[in-house]
């Protein structure tokens, strides 16, 4: 397989002590042997950047102040690399917010994968909680996706998770992995990369400090905004400390990123650059 790392919209720009850069939306689009391209995550679409006030929340555009570059878009992406938007056959996402389920429907004929509760919580919304209506955004999914969808009591273990699921109808072995917290069935998408894993993490955490083993430290502008947003303040904490246990103990096998944090973009990026004949 061929792991492409996207940035699929850039956002407010955060500072730490790595300098000062935007926030993004890291996708992966993978190529595979049999199963057409595999898109995890979507990032915003062209119908966000050119009608953000219908399919984005007031709230989301004043909170994160998305640039809105249809350059960015994963259809815009996709089709720069010789690809059609119909090669992109499956799309897994960790939750369906709308900075991540964005460009859902710029590839209407992709199956959609995604745990049970978090297909049934967004398709409820607005829900119990209050962040539902600005998170969860209906014309994303108006096209009626094909959704496949796992429950969270059934699967295998992973490097100490539980109820792991290999995508139903892939040869390639790509896995939903339960990390709830920041919504009701968000999860992690793991994914083989030569001899190592990647785990791409979604909201799980927002910042790299925070999974640091050795000195665990977050970003106070983002550990505010993951606390507006999360469903269950104990488990997303609790997956923080395992993600730290998985970094400490497996780090040579698992690659540990999230969606937002731009230096982690960064270092896949310059891989990336510096493989290139």
């Amino acid at each position: 397989m061929k792991i492409h790392h996207l940035n699929c919209g850039s956002m407010r720009e955060i500072e730490a002590a790595e300098g000062r850069l935007p926030a993004v939306c890291h996708c992966l689009l993978i190529e595979t042997d049999r199963d057409g391209l595999v898109l995890v995550e979507t990032g915003l679409g062209t119908q966000d950047v050119v009608e953000p006030e219908r399919t984005l929340s007031a709230e989301f555009l004043g909170r994160a102040q998305p640039v809105l570059d249809i350059e960015e878009t994963a259809y815009r992406q996709v089709t720069r690399l010789g690809f059609r938007p119909e090669d992109v056959r499956h799309i897994v996402l960790s939750h369906l917010d709308l900075d991540h389920a964005g460009g859902l429907p710029d590839f209407p004929a992709a199956k959609v994968h995604l745990r049970e509760a978090e297909h049934r919580a967004a398709m409820s919304a607005p829900g119990h909680h209050p962040e539902d209506r600005v998170r969860y955004r209906p014309a994303h999914w108006a096209h009626r996706p094909q959704w496949v969808t796992y429950p969270g009591y059934q699967g295998d273990p992973w490097f100490g998770f539980d109820a792991v699921r290999a995508l139903e109808g892939l040869d390639a072995e790509i896995l939903l992995v339960p990390m709830g917290g920041h919504t009701a069935g968000h999860s992690a998408i793991a994914v083989p990369d030569g001899d190592r894993w990647l785990l791409h993490c979604g909201d799980a955490y927002y910042f790299h400090g925070e999974i640091d083993p050795d000195r665990p430290h977050g970003h106070p502008g983002m550990d505010v905004l993951q606390q507006i947003t999360e469903v269950d303040r104990p488990l997303r904490l609790g997956n923080h400390a395992r993600l730290r246990e998985l970094v400490r103990l497996h780090g040579d096998q698992v690659s540990v990123f999230s969606a937002h944090d731009p230096w982690e973009l960064a270092q896949y990026a310059t891989a990336t650059a510096a493989a290139r004949p």
